[in-house]
């Protein structure tokens, strides 16, 4: 079991100092507190070897340094990338029809939303769904067709108050 105790300790001792370090480096505070954040994670999944160096605070500063800079790095590879090849075509908006589904999708309970969602976005099979959910077959058949119900009476409706704007 890890020293909690003594990971604790670590962290709030060293916290700031490498915050301070790493925001230094990479000029961006959530840059910063991201490959800050990753580096203690790796610290406290490795704390038994990492507490028994001479300076842990040494080898979280080389990681959170090391996460950042890669970070950088795949920054700056997806800009050369983007001057390579130019823009991506801008993305037309949602039509109102989607607007209008997932308008009615959120007024769904969310066990047939997302069972919606998994079987009719994703394509998964019905029997993935319920491992998915953690649910019986026939439970996810259920919300599958009342959710499928409540969609078409939400939309059905929808569209007899536009008829009725009309």
């Amino acid at each position: 079991m890890p020293d909690v105790e003594g990971f604790d300790e670590f962290y709030r001792g060293s916290r700031q100092r490498l915050l301070g370090f790493v925001y230094v480096l990479t000029g961006n505070l959530a840059e910063a507190q991201d490959a800050v954040q990753e580096a203690y994670i790796r610290a406290w999944q490795r704390w038994s070897t990492v507490s028994g160096y001479d300076d842990p605070e040494a080898w979280t500063r080389v990681v959170a340094s090391r996460i950042a800079v890669s970070r950088w790095r795949s920054l700056r590879s997806r800009a050369r990338a983007y001057l390579r090849h130019g823009a991506v075509e801008t993305v037309p908006p949602p039509g109102t029809e989607t607007v209008e589904v997932v308008a009615a999708l959120r007024r769904l309970p969310e066990e047939q939303r997302t069972a919606i969602a998994l079987y009719y976005l994703l394509g998964m099979p019905v029997a993935e769904v319920a491992r998915e959910t953690d649910a019986p077959v026939g439970t996810v058949k259920a919300r599958l067709s009342r959710g499928r119900a409540a969609l078409a009476g939400l939309l059905a409706v929808s569209d007899l108050e536009e008829a009725a704007d009309a």
